[in-house]
């Protein structure tokens, strides 16, 4: 039997993509080995939204080469799609194929198992106005099912290579979207992560159809018990996706809305699309539809230009939202975008000292919004006995409003809606006790 060993570097819908690309190779019999050992081909997914994602890439190139000379090595993803050239000419690389047609993967293996000619398969990703429609029946993780929705993204911001590496906006197919889900939901899955590029650009090129639109559809999944949105820009969230998040159920209370900059003038630098006040306002408006909501951002510290007093002001600012939790970076120059070629580069000492600042506050924060749960009772999906408890006697896994809590009970509620009250917060895990069980099909269970 072939086999075919995976690496993936980079965000979540590079993982989703892989997922789609070995089941084209299980239909065609291959088994998948692990990408230390020796396998038939070897597949690296890459990541380029960094120097270093470029970097690491190459790394993970060159150890397949080495790890089987024979074998065939095959690259996708957004190194491959921004540089090609930089890819074929390692020595050892047989076939560059970048975020599109890669439904044509196996038949490029049989040419080049014949040939052993390298083949540069990279088209112009700025010319594709399609969805590239892979399927993912299930994944290794039992308990969420990640659902990519949307590829590209038409924003552009000045520190930002990815538009060049996949493309522009564009929305798969809702009934496609939709019939996953009730494959999904069969397979066993309870909570969706729906995942993209640019997530809430879903529906900007279908005629009169929007992401609001595709959650009342998912919203009517029987089955289905949780919908996550994986990130959010605040000015895609309207009065149709605020309805959405009141009056559905299903919706996790949880959004992760990147912030980036708390100062106008960066923000402006960075070519994002919205104001500080506009971000608030909006903020406001989330909260008043879905009360207790956690509100995770992302954050990049040290862009070029952005002074002390602006920093501060920054800091101020996301005190103020509130977050549940940020995740912050220094900014790091991306070669080939607007903000490497700024004047005004921040020194990196400066830069550490600042990320560091918002790391406490980040904590300060984390900490404040567990603490409001602690005696309330929260819906939480088993996924994994703790690693260190003895006999699988602790469980772990995220309520919908994204608090990691471990809680008491053995490996049969894995996959189960658990009801579990807070008994103890913390930075980033929280314990709590099992109250219930909703298992599937019967109404709600309670532990006596």
């Amino acid at each position: 039997m072939p086999s075919v060993a995976f690496y993936t570097l980079g965000c979540k819908v590079n993982f989703y993509d892989t997922e789609a690309i070995w089941q084209l190779f299980k239909n065609e019999g291959y088994e998948q080995v692990d990408f230390e050992g020796t396998a038939d081909v070897y597949l690296i997914n890459t990541c380029t939204v960094t120097n270093t994602g470029d970097k690491k890439s190459r790394q993970m190139i060159r150890r397949a080469v080495r790890r089987n000379p024979e074998a065939i090595v095959a690259v996708t993803g957004c190194y491959a799609q921004t540089s090609p050239g930089e890819i074929l000419d390692i020595p050892g690389v047989d076939l560059v194929i970048g975020n599109q047609d890669r439904e044509h993967i196996m038949t490029h293996v049989k040419n080049i198992q014949e040939s052993r000619q390298p083949v540069n398969a990279v088209r112009n990703i700025m010319k594709t106005r399609e969805f590239e429609e892979l399927d993912v029946p299930g994944f290794a993780d039992r308990t969420r099912a990640f659902m990519k929705i949307q590829d590209g993204c038409n924003n552009f911001c000045t520190f930002c290579i990815i538009p060049w590496s996949r493309g522009l906006s564009r929305s798969r197919d809702p009934k496609s979207i939709v019939a996953q889900a009730h494959q999904l939901v069969e397979a066993g899955y309870k909570e969706f992560v729906l995942t993209g590029i640019h997530t809430g650009g879903y529906g900007d090129d279908l005629d009169n159809y929007r992401l609001a639109d595709l959650l009342w559809e998912l919203d009517k999944v029987d089955g289905l018990e949780r919908v996550r949105i994986s990130s959010i820009e605040a000015s895609q969230i309207d009065e149709k996706l605020l309805d959405v998040l009141n009056r559905s159920s299903k919706m996790c209370r949880h959004l992760h809305i990147p912030l980036q900059a708390g100062h106008n003038e960066v923000l402006k630098a960075m070519r994002r699309k919205y104001t500080t006040e506009e971000y608030y306002a909006k903020m406001q408006l989330i909260r008043q539809a879905m009360p207790d909501v956690g509100i995770t951002t992302d954050v990049i510290v040290g862009f070029p230009g952005e002074t002390d007093e602006m920093f501060r002001a920054g800091y101020d600012f996301m005190k103020a939202v509130n977050y549940s939790e940020m995740h912050v970076f220094p900014y790091s120059k991306r070669t080939g975008t607007p903000a490497a070629r700024m004047l005004n580069q921040i020194d990196e000492e400066i830069k550490n000292e600042r990320v560091q600042q918002l790391i406490d506050l980040s904590e300060e924060m984390q900490l404040a919004y567990a603490n409001k749960f602690v005696g309330k009772t929260v819906s939480v999906i088993a996924e994994r006995s703790a690693k260190d408890a003895p006999g699988r006697s602790i469980q772990h896994g995220f309520s919908d409003n994204y608090l990691q809590v471990f809680f008491g009970g053995d490996d049969s509620l894995q996959g189960e809606l658990c009801q579990v009250k807070i008994t103890e917060a913390g930075i980033n895990e929280c314990k709590g006790e099992l109250v219930g069980v909703s298992r599937t099909g019967l109404r709600q269970t309670e532990l006596a």
